[in-house]
């Protein structure tokens, strides 16, 4: 059966892409266009792996990616970050954050700048789901 991925993006060219990429190579894509509606998805069907952008409407990437982490159903789930923001910028968000909050959230299991090259993307998914 194939693995399902979550690809969380607001921009639907982005969302197709990814999804084809991942359809074409044996992969089940679900999608979500914004945090809220990724969250919602991910409770709901479990994915082996969630692929979403930093910057989106409604909620950020930001803050969906410590919501999964918080969550202890979710936690475990790993996530690639597919961003136009600078790979530096994102991890200093988080350490910002994590002292704000209070605790410290670990790093997702990728970081790929828009737009992610085909053979990048896939060679991260095949990494993390072996």
């Amino acid at each position: 059966m194939a693995k399902k991925v979550l690809v969380v993006d607001d921009e639907q060219d982005m969302r197709v892409y990814i999804s084809t990429l991942l359809e074409t190579n044996g992969f089940k894509p679900l999608l979500a266009e914004d945090g809220r509606e990724g969250l919602e998805v991910a409770r709901q069907k479990s994915p082996a792996l969630i692929v979403m952008d930093v910057m989106m409407p409604k909620e950020s990437g930001i803050q969906l990616y410590r919501e999964l982490k918080k969550d202890p159903e979710l936690k475990d789930i790993p996530v690639i970050m597919v961003s136009a923001l600078a790979r530096k910028t994102f991890f200093h968000s988080q350490r910002v954050l994590d002292e704000y909050e209070g605790g410290t959230i670990p790093e997702p299991a990728d970081y790929i700048e828009k737009p992610p090259e085909p053979d990048e993307l896939l060679a991260a998914i095949h990494k993390i789901l072996g």
